[in-house]
């Protein structure tokens, strides 16, 4: 019994397959049948009836669809569609020329009814209804859903890479199977290819409007023509006659195609969610009190017109009242039984710790008190971020390298004129600013005294006085150098990237700077990093002649330096001395520019003999004598500043290093520099002397 039953299922399986296979010829050649064979009246009220009904069929499973491709089969339908009314078009045609001089219902009572009933039997009217259905369908309905379809195609064409990359991502990523990927692929490629359909077969339902123009136009003047020649008819008898036939004709057509047209634009402009087109218009249309309220608004007070249809805008505006009451008390009930269906929510839970809590310091930081913020504010044009730029690309320009971003934030913890400079999340530099007033900083050479704040300029200790606007003339009269609030939190920047740029200089910096060289002498950069020297080792080095205020601009000179005694020497500090030599002219020019002669700091003989003993014997300096050489270095550069010298001190090169190290310790802005680094077109002359006393 069993395997009875199977067989019958079977065998009803096999028959519903047959089915679906055989529907797309059988139409066909239904549709090939009625173009060429002639088709009694009955036959012809069937097949449009059928087209009704088939319309209507569409139009509701493009409502009830949820995404386009729940209906893929949407374009072939149109097709279809489109062939089975010009192929009763074509039937009808025949059978109203044929059988039009009989009257009544010799083509049919479907085509009767429409040209009597819908038209009241008036020729006229039925011509302009005719015409009002076919411009409605071409020029709104079919123009509109075409366009949507063709952009809907393009931008699908356009999203497709995007789409296969975001599926192959999942897909490495481990988010989905290959199984779950192939399905995806698939469906952006039938989404493309549906687009792609639509955008064509909405062009049948714009031929099919023009040929029923044409074949309206055909009725009527065949008709006239063989109602008068062949029956001898009259000539208002066979226009009324075969005109009347013709409009139903005509409206049996065009109401289906417009339903199919309206079918069509739904498709394509709904927006793919999980309702069906009619959830979508009811939940978004009818879902806010207020704006039914302000309808109902509207229509009374047009309802209060005089002349107006008043019980017509009155029932609309209490239909649409009472919408709105209703609307508001669903929601209080809705949100009053979430209210006592709520439980309590459990306690908040500390949250894991993750590598989202660790924060990176930032290299470079500029806090400011709330006073300050309007200076560093872009809504209120704040002065100080232009500053701040100016200062980056400067000293881009003059150190030889870009350092980081300034980030800048408020600290309710300082005060509220304070300003805190910070290197690696380490505060370097601490000032006060106030906006509105000026600094008058005094040089040491003022010839009168102004009324203000007294206080230090924040880069190089000058006593200075905060002074209002209206001294500013004054204080500039008496030699102060008078610089605004801005400008002086961004001096003192600037003076702290010149005087911690080695600290700033980390290896992504240093590689910068080989790849922006590379540009164009590659070669030179692979012969030195990393064949003659490590990265490491040059960052070192750049980190030394940094410290000392050497520009490296001339990476060129650098790296050819070293590319011709890193086989010699390998550590950074002998190498440093051999580039700075090679950097000489630079140097001098940096602390002497334009100057022939140049008036430096000298060792006494005795001095610089006793220190190359102790260099001879292991380097180290016996404390009497380290604390005479600082004294002594103290004094030279107090006489060199006061003759307005610059602070810089020519030992021999075999000293340079270690003077430098040692003396630099508290005396930061000396220069130390060797007799190999003067070029041979300069002159020096010893203006002061260090141990000329000792």
């Amino acid at each position: 019994m069993r395997a009875l039953t199977d067989l019958l299922g079977r065998r009803d399986w096999m028959g519903d397959v047959r089915m679906k296979l055989l529907a797309g010829p059988i139409l066909i050649l239904m549709i090939l049948s009625m173009m060429i064979l002639p088709l009694p009246p009955f036959a012809l009220d069937m097949f449009f009836t059928f087209n009704i009904a088939l319309a209507v069929m569409v139009l509701l499973v493009s409502m009830f669809t949820q995404k386009p491709l729940d209906f893929a089969a949407f374009p072939a339908i149109l097709l279809f569609t489109t062939l089975l009314r010009l192929s009763l078009n074509v039937a009808s045609t025949r059978i109203i020329l044929m059988e039009g001089h009989g009257g009544g219902d010799s083509a049919g009572k479907v085509i009767e009814a429409f040209g009597q009933f819908l038209v009241g039997g008036n020729f006229a009217v039925g011509l302009v209804v005719f015409l009002i259905l076919v411009i409605i369908n071409f020029m709104v309905i079919t123009k509109g859903a075409g366009r949507i379809a063709e952009v809907g195609a393009r931008f699908m064409l356009d999203a497709m890479p995007g789409k296969q990359m975001a599926i192959d991502a999942d897909l490495n990523a481990g988010l989905i199977g290959e199984d779950d990927a192939r399905k995806r692929r698939a469906e952006v490629a039938q989404e493309a290819d549906f687009y792609g359909s639509m955008d064509g077969a909405s062009k049948f339902v714009r031929g099919d409007a023009m040929a029923g123009l044409v074949i309206m136009v055909v009725n009527i003047i065949g008709g006239l023509l063989i109602g008068m020649l062949q029956h001898g008819m009259g000539f208002g008898d066979a226009a009324r006659t075969y005109t009347l036939m013709t409009i139903g004709d005509g409206l049996v057509a065009q109401i289906p195609a417009l339903v199919i047209s309206t079918a069509a634009g739904v498709t394509v402009s709904r927006v793919t969610t999980d309702e069906d087109v009619g959830q979508q218009m009811i939940s978004q249309l009818f879902v806010n009190p207020q704006v039914l309220i302000l309808a109902a608004c509207v229509m009374g007070m047009l309802g209060m017109v005089p002349g107006m249809p008043n019980f017509v805008f009155l029932f609309f505006t209490a239909l649409l009242g009472g919408l709105a009451w209703w609307l508001m008390r669903r929601e209080e009930s809705a949100m009053a039984e979430q209210e006592i269906s709520a439980e309590p929510p459990p306690p908040p839970e500390a949250p894991e710790a993750s590598w989202d809590d660790v924060q990176l310091v930032d290299t470079l930081g500029l806090e400011v008190g709330h006073r300050l913020i309007p200076l560093v504010d872009h809504r209120q044009q704040g002065e100080l971020l232009g500053r701040i730029k100016s200062v980056r690309k400067k000293f881009a320009q003059d150190v030889g390298f870009l350092p980081a971003v300034v980030h800048i934030r408020d600290n309710l913890e300082l005060g509220p004129n304070t300003y805190v400079i910070s290197l690696k999340g380490v505060e370097v530099g601490r000032g006060d600013a106030y906006p509105g007033k000026w600094l008058a900083i005094d040089p040491g050479q003022v010839s009168g005294h102004v009324e203000g704040t007294a206080t230090t300029d924040p880069a190089f200790g000058l006593p200075a006085v905060w002074i209002d606007t209206a001294q500013r003339e004054h204080a500039q009269v008496y030699g102060y150098t008078v610089v605004d609030a801005g400008t002086v939190v961004a001096t003192h920047l600037n003076h702290l990237l010149h005087r911690h740029a080695s600290e700033m200089l980390g290896r992504g910096e240093v590689q910068q700077l080989l790849d922006k060289l590379g540009e164009d002498n590659k070669a030179l950069v692979e012969d030195v990093v990393p064949k003659a020297i490590t990265l490491t080792t040059l960052q070192r080095l750049l980190q030394n002649l940094l410290d000392e205020e050497v520009s490296i601009r001339d990476m060129r000179t650098i790296l050819d330096t070293l590319a011709e005694h890193a086989g010699q020497q390998s550590d950074a500090a002998s190498l440093t001395e051999v580039v700075r030599v090679a950097l000489g002219r630079s140097i001098t020019q940096q602390w002497f520019p334009g100057s022939e002669e140049l008036h430096v700091i000298g060792l006494d003989a005795n001095l610089e003999q006793v220190l190359m003993q102790a260099m001879n014997n292991g380097g180290a300096l016996e404390p009497g004598l380290a604390d005479t050489l600082m004294s002594e270095a103290e004094q030279a550069l107090s006489r060199q500043e006061m003759a307005g010298e610059p602070p810089v001190l020519v030992v021999q090169h075999s000293l340079r290093a270690v003077l430098s190290r040692f003396l630099r310790r508290r005396l930061r802005h000396l220069a130390v520099l060797s007799q190999a680094e003067i070029p041979d077109d300069r002159t020096l002359r010893v203006t002061s002397t260090v141990g000329a006393r000792g």
